[in-house]
């Protein structure tokens, strides 16, 4: 998958980004929708569907499992920088270089701890081996059903295993831990200087230092 990821970048990446946004709105139009529908059932028709909190729950983790890459992607994640800014040139590149490799040990360890067991670290599972159990057990999900017409046309058990669900675990920490690896390998080229958002409130203070002296604003407050 990670191969596929970096050779359509390589040719077409403003499509990778489209796809990538496309993901994150939809998982967020989902939420709203399921929402508000059942906000409308609840207390417009005394009535709702009982999956509604779980599906939602889903849709809040897969948003943060895939939003965490794509997050990393566009240097969004927040994060200090105030004493590093104050090394040297290139104290500061290794120290951002280390961070980057940081989040890059951070996706790996939650993705297979087994290896830790070398360094003599008593530690064991990880993403895969948990995912790998939920598809050997094969139980379902709480509350989310397959429709009744899958159940029969497929043959499939009546709620949804959570092995479909929690696939994004994996995913999205494979996804993550790509993106630090980009993210090390731009610092050191240097087209990028940190895997975090730099300077964020410095910038929108300088963004917006001149608003109160709008008229605009002016006549707006009075």
């Amino acid at each position: 998958m990670l191969i596929a990821l970096f050779i359509a970048e390589h040719y077409w990446p403003n499509i990778v980004t489209r796809v990538e946004e496309g993901i994150l709105a939809l998982i967020l139009a989902a939420i709203t929708l399921v929402t508000f529908s059942q906000v409308i059932m609840r207390y417009g028709f005394n009535s709702g569907w009982g999956s509604a909190v779980e599906i939602t729950t889903v849709l809040f983790a897969w948003l943060i499992l895939f939003g965490m890459s794509y997050a990393v992607k566009i240097n969004s994640h927040l994060g200090v920088d105030a004493f590093i800014r104050l090394l040297p040139p290139k104290a500061f590149k290794v120290a951002a270089i280390f961070g980057a490799l940081a989040g890059v040990l951070y996706g790996v360890v939650l993705i297979y701890a087994d290896w830790l067991q070398y360094l003599n670290i008593d530690t064991r599972g990880g993403a895969l081996d948990y995912w790998s159990k939920m598809y050997e057990i094969g139980i379902g999900m709480e509350d989310i059903r397959y429709p009744v017409w899958a159940q029969e046309m497929f043959g499939l058990q009546e709620r949804v295993h959570r092995w479909i669900i929690y696939l994004i675990i994996p995913t999205g920490l494979a996804l993550f831990t790509y993106r630090c690896i980009e993210a090390v390998i731009d610092i050191a080229r240097g087209d990028r200087e940190l895997i975090i958002a730099s300077h964020e409130a410095e910038e929108l203070v300088e963004e917006n230092k001149n608003i109160l002296s709008d008229p605009k604003v002016e006549n707006r407050k009075i």
